[in-house]
């Protein structure tokens, strides 16, 4: 088992398969979208497949493929049925915007796909288009009807933010009553991809969980489990549950087992580092596995303590402002 020089073992991997959306979040990146990474920086099928092996061995068990959008990556279903079939994983999931994921989750369910990540900030169609400034708010709803016939569990992420999409927290819980779907709120982060757009950050976890409270007095609270980024609450009666993630705020971060590699081969121990050691030139360098594993255990014993620790250490004022697509969510 990995473990850093806090003690964590380090057992889940987030891979960001792509970098490219077919969305343009406001929270995410500016409307004309960013530089995308060049196709020959990107790791190969067989480089992400090889490199997920090595992680696995070491005792990574999850993986959650993310992206940008991982459907928008060409042949994706067939790197993630690779991936799937690795030795030692015992867990492999999935972070989408929905748009074009309906058409494969029956290849996902085969796969062994139990839970989705699905992305959704609203349930209004006009403000979907103003969030996202694309239409398909429908292709997303149909792809949450899918995955809930199929049996996949199903967590929607909405990010809170100010004067964008306040309305929709209340719907947004009230889809718990009869759905078995996990609404997680997530505060918005500064990592918009663009410098002239001001992150507001008054709707903290604090205040997000004082408004439905406000509004669903017994809301009660409910474990969390193990190294879980999410405050967890249950409406009684309803089915399913209500989460609030502290993404800004951080205060998840004392038991974080995660570890991120992003498209171009950059392993990242945390989610707010700046910088990361290139295991894809690494790979192109001729390394074998035995010397991929020295150097990710290397790098994990400089997992910071925390995400300010990280933010600190490694970015400065311009990074703040990279895209969640380029980082992996």
């Amino acid at each position: 088992m990995l473990t850093d020089k806090f003690g964590r073992q380090i057992n889940y991997l987030r891979l960001a398969i792509v970098d490219r959306c077919n969305l343009r979040c406001t929270y995410c990146m500016p409307e004309e979208g960013l530089t995308w990474i060049k196709q020959n920086e990107l790791m190969t099928d067989e480089e992400m497949v090889r490199l997920c092996s090595v992680f696995t061995s070491l005792g990574i068990d999850k993986i959650r493929i993310t992206g940008g959008e991982p459907f928008v990556r060409k042949n994706s279903i067939e790197l993630i049925e690779k991936i799937s079939q690795l030795e030692g994983l015992t867990d492999i999931s999935l972070t989408t915007n929905g748009l074009l994921t309906e058409p494969y989750i029956p290849q996902l369910k085969k796969c062994g796909i139990r839970s989705v990540n699905l992305s959704l900030d609203t349930l209004d169609e006009e403000r979907f288009f103003t969030i996202t400034r694309r239409k398909g708010f429908n292709k997303v709803m149909k792809t949450l009807d899918s995955l809930l016939r199929h049996g996949i569990r199903v967590k929607i992420n909405a990010v809170v933010m100010e004067k964008q999409n306040i309305e929709d927290i209340i719907p947004l819980v009230l889809l718990t009553r009869e759905l078995p779907v996990d609404v997680r709120f997530i505060e918005e982060m500064p990592f918009n991809g663009n410098k002239d757009i001001e992150t507001s950050l008054s709707w903290n976890h604090q205040k997000i969980y004082t408004y439905i409270r406000e509004h669903f007095p017994d809301l009660i609270k409910t474990e969390d489990p193990k190294s879980s980024t999410s405050y967890h609450y249950k409406v009684p009666g309803f089915t399913g549950e209500v989460g609030i993630i502290a993404a800004y705020t951080r205060s998840f971060c004392g038991d974080c087992n995660r570890i991120r590699i992003t498209p171009a081969g950059l392993l990242r121990n945390c989610l707010y580092e700046g910088a990361g050691i290139n295991l894809k030139d690494e790979l192109r360098s001729g390394k074998t596995d035995e010397e991929l594993k020295n150097i990710i255990i290397s790098s994990i014993q400089h997992k910071p303590k925390d995400g300010w620790e990280a933010e600190k250490q490694t970015m400065n004022a311009s990074q703040i402002h990279q895209s969640m697509a380029t980082i992996g969510g």
